[in-house]
């Protein structure tokens, strides 16, 4: 007997509403701040990854408005037929020179990015090596390679450098070998071993690819991200991919590399050529933002004072804390009706703090994912870590 689609449905989501894994959209009206207006009242956002502040910035907003007027709203578009302006131009020649690589080529998400580099670059019996943690976008990336162009994945144990080592080392030498991986894992807040990492795909001939959606702007010196942060060449890591929508306050995201890496995602990477441009519009206001990112240093300044005052305050307060140095802040509970309890308590008290449960992290750790801005006062850091522990000591 067929049951009809609804019916199925609907009984698919009392499931996940039994298992605590019922998701629900909250409201926002208004711009993105760490004091923001959500579901009709005032609450202290640590939800956002706006870790600069540069989601509302003025000036950004002068440049979209700047970008409206000279190229519309729309890019008519994909970038290899007539959506290809000007400032997209000017915005990868920037990205370039910001993370010292010879070209960028910009998409409009970092799903897209992630799956065009792996559609680009491997080929049938290939094999794509990745941190059982990596994001979805990576993985997805590689599932669909393995079913479209049969290559081989093979995953291993969160940052364990000598179980890929024995994974690369038992790869047939003839086939390419492509490593993934985040540069900070979007869900832990911990970073790659990414020196050791480079290394190792050296020794074995593989081709490092790094995403730095929640590094870039953030880590080294002038927000160039995780490969500014420890020196890392184009040779040392040759596919470097970040987004623009977290720290960059925008959207969208780039690949960076060599001029030959560049060409190959523009013939071949699907994603890229059958996609409408982003509005010129948001690349205005990128060049805008990144500019900001790259003068202001004193909003990495800040962000890191602000981790810091949490980190110490949460662990004087025996908090469940996972190790992290970033802006990215988990809160280890367990299970999802217990993060989701405390997410609601704390919802209760005016905090925006969203419970992270699976798939997106493993089964049993679920957690509340505070995240830290630059724009955020010590006065909102202790208000969040009264809050905190009174909701789970409640």
């Amino acid at each position: 007997m067929n049951v009809d689609l609804d019916q199925q449905l609907t009984q698919e989501l009392k499931a996940l509403e039994q298992q605590a894994l019922y998701r629900q959209r909250k409201i926002i009206d208004g711009p993105q701040s760490v004091h923001i207006h959500c579901d009709g009242r005032q609450m202290l956002n640590f939800s956002s990854n706006d870790y600069l502040g540069l989601a509302n910035h003025p000036d950004v907003k002068k440049a979209f408005q700047q970008g409206i007027n000279t190229y519309g709203v729309g890019s008519g578009a994909a970038h290899l037929v007539c959506g290809h302006t000007r400032v997209h131009h000017e915005l990868e020649e920037l990205l370039a020179d910001y993370t010292g690589r010879s070209r960028a080529l910009l998409f409009s998400t970092g799903y897209m990015a992630n799956l065009g580099i792996v559609n680009a670059l491997v080929n049938k019996n290939d094999v794509i090596f990745q941190d059982k943690l990596n994001h979805a976008s990576m993985i997805d990336a590689a599932l669909l390679a393995s079913a479209l162009q049969q290559c081989q994945l093979k995953r291993y144990p969160h940052n364990d450098e000598q179980r890929l080592a024995q994974l690369l080392a038992q790869a047939d030498k003839s086939v390419r070998k492509l490593v993934m991986m985040d540069a900070v894992y979007s869900m832990d807040g911990d970073c790659a071993p990414v020196v050791s990492m480079s290394q190792l795909c050296q020794q074995h001939n593989a081709w490092l690819m790094l995403d730095d959606a929640h590094g870039f702007g953030v880590l080294g010196k002038s927000g160039a991200g995780i490969i500014e942060q420890y020196d890392l060449t184009q040779e040392q890591v040759p596919i470097y991919m970040a987004t623009l929508g977290k720290a960059m306050g925008v959207a969208g995201a780039f690949v960076a590399g060599s001029d030959a890496l560049i060409e190959m995602l523009i013939q071949k990477a699907r994603p890229y050529i059958y996609t409408t441009a982003m509005p010129a519009a948001i690349a205005q206001a990128l060049l805008c933002s990144i500019n900001l990112s790259r003068r202001e240093t004193w909003r990495r300044e800040q962000l890191d004072q602000n981790i810091q005052h949490f980190r110490q305050g949460a662990e004087q307060l025996n908090l469940p804390l996972m190790p992290s140095n970033t802006a990215i802040q988990p809160l280890l509970l367990g299970t999802n009706s217990r993060a989701l309890e405390i997410s609601r308590l704390l919802s209760e008290q005016g905090f925006l703090i969203t419970a992270i449960r699976p798939p997106t992290v493993p089964k049993d750790t679920a957690r509340l994912r505070v995240t830290l801005s630059a724009e955020h006062s010590q006065q909102d850091i202790e208000q969040l870590l009264n809050a905190l522990s009174q909701s789970l000591l409640s």
